[in-house]
């Protein structure tokens, strides 16, 4: 039994994950995503890298602009 509702990437509709449709919405065949926020912890272990990733594709795409 599936626990949580999924939220289609595509129409925006909600609905379960099982497997026979794969992660896929019933309504347009799109991709199911987990809706809700990953949890907030105020140790950040990977905050540092997140950072510079955003650092690095900020700069991408302002010398691109």
């Amino acid at each position: 039994m599936v626990k949580y509702l999924l939220k289609c990437k595509e129409c925006n509709q909600y609905g379960l994950n099982n497997s026979e449709n794969n992660s896929k919405c019933s309504n347009c065949g799109g991709q199911l995503l987990n809706p809700r926020p990953p949890k907030y912890s105020p140790i950040d272990k990977y905050g540092k890298y997140r950072r510079d990733y955003f650092k690095e594709d900020f700069k991408k795409r302002f010398e691109q602009n």
